[in-house]
């Protein structure tokens, strides 16, 4: 199947100044960055991208888990190991995806990962369309004591289905 050109955003004649550059050592959004630690990095935000796609790298600590198996009905998510190992269910088998491994799960796919080894991994996260994934991460671990509806609601208003 071949698929046309997106949508003609950018009616301009001339082009425009509005690249966004971020330094390397811009510091992670979320956690500490560093061997042995955890941090999420804001690398492409929804805002940033003008709704074109969400991207963030993921920094985990060794035998930092994951998420459960879960779909997402408005977004897809891929995945691309920068280093370590990750595990990541592709809706059939985990697989222990490694440093320049690539995984893509569209809208629907069943899907999970995780750190279970003894050193860290690092990860980007692409999504697309973008989303305000933020808000999904910096509050999800607040979740331990919130009811079965208030769980229930952050899970759908963030597109995000658990099956486990």
């Amino acid at each position: 199947m071949s698929y046309p050109y997106p949508e003609q955003k950018y009616w301009g004649e001339d082009g425009e100044v509005s690249a966004v550059f971020r330094p390397a050592a811009t510091p992670p959004a979320l956690g500490v960055s560093g061997a042995g630690q955890s941090a999420t990095h804001y690398l492409a935000t929804t805002e940033t991208t003008r709704g074109e796609f969400g991207l963030y790298r993921v920094e985990m600590k060794p035998r930092a888990g994951g998420p459960k198996t879960h779909f997402h009905k408005r977004i897809s998510e891929s995945f691309y190991i920068l280093d370590g190992t990750v595990r990541v269910f592709d809706g059939v088998q985990w697989i222990d995806a490694r440093k320049g491994d690539f995984l893509h799960v569209p809208q629907g796919g069943l899907h999970a990962f995780r750190n279970d080894s003894d050193a860290p991994a690092d990860m980007l996260l692409l999504f697309t369309p973008g989303a305000p994934r933020e808000e999904y991460f910096e509050q999800v671990s607040q979740l331990a004591h919130a009811s079965d509806e208030e769980r229930d609601a952050f899970f759908d208003k963030h597109d995000s289905y658990f099956v486990e």
